[in-house]
């Protein structure tokens, strides 16, 4: 047990801290926005960029990892993220930006593939080591706007807060270098390698959940990144709140995720997944529409609880939804979850290049076909699996 701990604690750390840091990326924006010079338009590229960074991960790790091994991978990895932000720090030029938003992406997303990777293999195949995981990245999530409104509330300004999370990740960096891994990843054996060759004959493209089920999480993930990204710009455009309460509002939707993760977990063992992807994007749609709705500050704050409590379910159950039919095949599974991240990417920029031309609050509203296409895909999706029937 003791042993275990030594290995995960380090992964726990820095995940604690890659919540902490995503959230910043949002919480920073228009702070960076002024004093950048840059239009809305750029600034949704950054956000893209940082997507892009995370996907790009997932074709970066394996190779290098079986260069130079896990270890090194993530030490090296890791380092990414409290450099680039001491490049953000530093107000470079805009292709300096962008080139510093995708390392720091891969860097998150290298940190996210390899403590999955190293918890998943050594928890014994129990769950509860994995939720943790995942748990811990939920609570720097949450504490990282109010940190920020902390500090700059004090008058500390938003650079204080980047190098918090400039020492938290070079600690996780200084943590993974001092843990007992493996340099390698494990070698395929001849059986799982013909396995490969027989998943790549499989015909998962012909299914029309993999279609549903992956275009309902790329517009999924456009609105969650934009939630995340750019409702404190938003919220700060509507000059109906300080940034400071606009901050704390994205710390709540965190909070009702973590709520919503452990009622999705209880309520997935006695209702139909299918049924309740349906309910959240009903939900979701419902909660996002009284958001834009309204300038009351109390009515926003119960809209932002809302979709938090209701997001949280989605991504995971959606994609135990599609299990069926991407079972055994890495070429699917590795398809579905690449066109679920292109809403994740696509999605900040359209808002940032409508923003410059109708300002953000119009920018906003498109972000109601993201809601009403998930209501839509979901409903199909029940219709298309025979053991989910509405009546």
């Amino acid at each position: 047990m003791k042993s275990k701990w030594k290995l995960f604690f380090p992964c726990y750390f820095a995940f604690f801290v890659n919540g902490a840091m995503v959230l910043l990326v949002g919480a920073i924006l228009p702070y960076l926005i002024e004093e950048a010079g840059i239009s809305y338009s750029v600034a949704g590229g950054l956000l893209s960029a940082f997507a892009i960074g995370n996907l790009l991960a997932s074709f970066v790790n394996p190779p290098l990892a079986g260069k130079i091994g896990r270890k090194a991978t993530i030490v090296s990895m890791s380092a990414l993220i409290p450099l680039m932000w001491l490049i953000i720090t530093w107000i470079p030029p805009v292709p300096v930006l962008y080139a510093a938003f995708v390392l720091l992406g891969i860097g998150r997303g290298s940190v996210s593939i390899i403590n999955n990777a190293v918890v998943n293999d050594n928890s014994d195949g129990k769950p509860a080591a994995l939720n943790l995981l995942h748990m811990t990245f939920a609570v720097g999530a949450f504490l990282s706007p109010f940190l920020t409104s902390l500090y700059i509330g004090a008058g500390m300004g938003w650079r204080a807060v980047a190098y918090t999370v400039v020492t938290g990740s070079a600690l996780a960096c200084l943590f993974y270098a001092l843990m007992e891994l493996d340099y390698n990843w494990p070698k395929e054996s001849k059986k799982a390698q013909q396995e490969n060759k027989e998943q790549s004959k499989e015909t998962f493209y012909k299914n029309p959940v993999f279609y549903i089920m992956g275009f309902l999480l790329f517009l999924y993930l456009g609105l969650e990144n934009c939630v995340n990204g750019w409702f404190v710009t938003y919220f700060k455009s509507m000059g109906i709140m300080s940034s400071a309460y606009a901050t704390n509002l994205v710390s709540v939707t965190w909070i009702m995720v973590m709520l919503g993760r452990l009622l999705t977990a209880k309520l997935s063992t006695k209702i139909d997944k299918n049924k309740l992807i349906f309910s959240y994007c009903i939900a979701t749609a419902a909660f996002f529409i009284l958001l834009l709705a309204t300038h009351n500050l109390a009515v926003i704050t119960v809209a932002i609880a809302g979709l938090g409590f209701f997001f949280a379910g989605i991504y995971p159950t959606s994609v135990s939804s599609a299990g069926a039919v991407l079972k055994g095949s890495n070429t699917g599974m590795s398809m579905f979850l690449a066109i679920a991240a292109l809403g994740g990417i696509v999605t900040p920029q359209i808002v940032g290049v409508l923003a410059d031309s109708f300002g953000m609050t119009a920018a906003i509203l498109v972000l109601l076909f993201n809601a009403a296409g998930m209501f839509v895909l979901s409903l199909v999706n029940l219709k298309v699996n025979s053991k989910s029937r509405l009546f």
